[in-house]
Parts: C-alpha cells; structure tokens; sequence
C-alpha cells in the first residue's frame, strides 16, 4: 500500500518556507548603535517654566529605535543602541575609546568640540558618526570630518529660513537685542548674515546687560531698554540659553512682533508640526517619553532613522558601504516634513525643511515659495555648496 502523495502546491509552500527562513537565518545583520552624550551643568536661568528635560536626545533615538526592530524583525536586521553618558566634566574621549569597539554608528550629543574630539580619535576610523546637537557653522565648512554626518539643522539654516519669512511679509528693517553669552553672540551672527543673504537691514543693535530678576520688573526695564532702537519692523532675539528673551515680547517701547530665538522662530522639530502624518510620530513619542518632541529629539530619531533605511535598502552593516549610500542620490528619508530628506555630499549636512514656529501654531515650513535654487530648494536654507569650506568629502 502507497503512502497518499502530497500536493505539489503544498510541497512548494513548504519549500518556499523553508528556504524564506534559511534566507533570513543567513541574512541576519546585527546593527549595533551608540549613543554618546557630554553632560553640562546647566545655567540657572530667570524662569523654571521649561525645564530641560533629562532625556532630551535620547528619547527621540530610543523612539527609532524601536521603529527599526519594527521593520528588522521582518528582515533579520537586529537593532541594539548603547548609551553613554559622560558627566560634566568627564572624559568624553576615554568613555568614546572605551565605547567604539562595541558599535560602528555612533550619535553625539555634544557641543562643536566634543563632535570634533569623538571624530577625531584614532578610533573613530572606519566609524559613521551623527552629530545631533551642534548647529555651529564650522561643523559644515573648515572643521568638517568625512566620518560625521548632520541630522540637526545648522543655527544658519534657521535663521535663514526666519529671513525668508520675514522677505516674504515684505517684514524688511530689524533691530537686535544681544545676549552676552558665546551661545548668544553665535547666534546673532548668524542672523546678522542671514538677514544680509535676503536683503534685510538691521537698523540697530543692542547688548543685553541686565543682570536683575526681570520677573518683577519687566514692565518697566524692557520698554526702557527698547526705547532708543531705531524704527523697525521686528525686533530680533538672541538669546538662546533662554535668560531674557521670554520677558521681551509684548514688553517693547514699539507695537512690534519678536524673532530669533524667542516669537517667531525656527526650528528642525516643534510640538505643532501636524500636517504630513506628524501627528502620528508626535503620539508616539508622547507615549514613549511624556511629553512633547523637541528639535534634538528629532535630529536624533533622524540619525537611528537614517541608519535603518540604509540598513534596510542596502542588507549590510558595512558603516562605509552605508556611508556611501547614503551620501548618494538614491538616498531618501521620509521625515514627517512633507517631502524626502537628503543629505547634502560636500559637507554632511542632512537637507531637510526648517519649521517657523511661535509658540502655539506652525506658520510654515520653510524654503518659502519663491525662494529658489539650481540644485535643490532645502539648499537656500543654510551654508550653500560655493560658501562651505567643507574639503573633507572631496567634492
């Protein structure tokens, strides 16, 4: 008697299986990631209304984290992120030799320097590095490194993409409150050539050299302080580390709007970006860390983002195999901003639209309308190709 046969299409099921396993079996990528942080001391500033929250960076990163096992566990791509966290004070560079052995894409959180100092190891060849929190300019000109990539906007991309706005209102004569800090004088120098890019004049410039509680003064020091600026548009902030720039809207000696850092202002990622399937990543992050997505949440989501989508479209690990592509034109991200983000191949930098904020509603998203370019339209945001000093990437 004859064992009954089994149906070819059964057989062909099980073959089909079988080999999809094998396949995935012998595929399997491990993809190791690091996240590296140089903790500061924070300065006290004048109100404890938004306090820096102590994940900051890192829940965006632990949120694509989770979107890239999502997609992995399909394809037998493992995803595994190690954080660092070196104290104020504390040897960056020793944690970083200490850490690189275990991962070849490594995320820092750091100011300029420390970028440079993680880039700059003996250990860091061979490694792809995103820099997630520093916007300074020389990051994306003379101090670029062919090893580190930008998924933070650049401060003169964000101050272009306020120009723009401002062009665009017709918005066209602006005077300028300084803040004394490094951080703020940075940050004007920025706006000082940006408005410069776009046609504007800045009619008047003051330091801000307060050092008095303005919670109980605003009213009268602010108009006082206002008083003697030449006749202007806006008023511009630069205040970063948020010591002053709170108190000067709707404080002013002239009915005029505020920018910079503070009013109207620019930003990689705010809490009311809606539009483009947004709300969909702002409620997951929400769920995942408790409060709103800020700008370096998001720059770090991007950099974890960008390694799975390289990952996913190339079946390799190989952090210059990686590199290349994604320098390279068949390289796009989906970032939640209404079109494909790139990055830009003579300096790193990651094109992406610039989000012009105030404190409860998006006004757009710049490029403006109308604000053109020969290559790509995110290229008038920021330093431009002809204007970096970028030679690290051969271009």
């Amino acid at each position: 008697m004859t064992a009954p046969s089994i149906p070819a299409a059964i057989c062909a099921a099980l073959w089909l299986g079988t080999s999809a396993m094998a396949l995935a079996q012998q595929a399997r990528i491990d993809v190791p990631m690091l996240y590296l942080r140089q903790e500061v001391d924070l300065p006290p500033v004048l109100s404890n209304l938004d306090p820096q929250p102590e994940d900051l960076g890192l829940a965006g990163a632990e949120v694509a984290l989770k979107d890239n096992q999502t997609t992995g566990s399909f394809l037998g791509h493992d995803y595994a992120l190690t954080v660092v966290s070196v104290a104020p004070g504390g040897d960056l560079a020793a944690a970083a030799r200490d850490a690189f052995a275990a991962a070849p894409f490594v995320l820092v959180d750091g100011t300029a320097a420390d970028v440079l100092t993680v880039a700059d190891l003996p250990e860091a060849a061979g490694k792809l590095i995103f820099n997630v929190s520093a916007g300074d300019a020389r990051l994306r000109s003379e101090d670029c490194r062919a090893n580190v990539l930008h998924t933070i906007p650049e401060d003169a991309a964000r101050t272009d993409a306020l120009m723009q706005v401002l062009q665009a209102k017709q918005w066209r004569k602006l005077a300028l409150i300084t803040g004394p800090k490094p951080a703020d004088q940075a940050f004007a120098d920025a706006l000082r050539r940006s408005a410069a890019k776009f046609g504007l004049t800045i009619t008047g410039e003051k330091p801000w050299t307060f050092d008095t509680d303005l919670r109980e003064s605003t009213m009268a020091e602010l108009p006082r302080f206002t008083q003697d600026l030449p006749d202007h548009d806006v008023l511009l902030v630069a205040d970063p580390t948020d010591d002053f720039g709170r108190y000067v809207q709707h404080n002013t000696w002239l009915p005029r709007p505020v920018a910079g850092t503070h009013g109207l202002h620019a930003e990689g990622w705010a809490s009311v970006i809606e539009a483009w399937g947004a709300v969909q990543l702002q409620n997951r992050f929400e769920a995942h860390a408790k409060r709103d997505m800020r700008a370096r949440d998001y720059a770090a989501w991007l950099a974890i983002r960008a390694v799975g989508e390289a990952v996913t479209r190339r079946n390799t690990a190989d952090p210059a195999s990686l590199r290349g592509f994604i320098l390279s034109a068949d390289f796009q991200q989906d970032g939640f901003k209404g079109r494909a983000l790139t990055f830009r191949n003579w300096n790193g930098q990651m094109r992406q639209p610039v989000a012009v904020v105030n404190d409860r509603a998006l006004v757009t998203m710049a490029p403006v309308e109308g604000f053109l370019h020969q290559r790509n339209e995110t290229d008038s945001l920021g330093l431009d190709q002809p204007e970096s000093k970028c030679t690290a990437f051969g271009r």
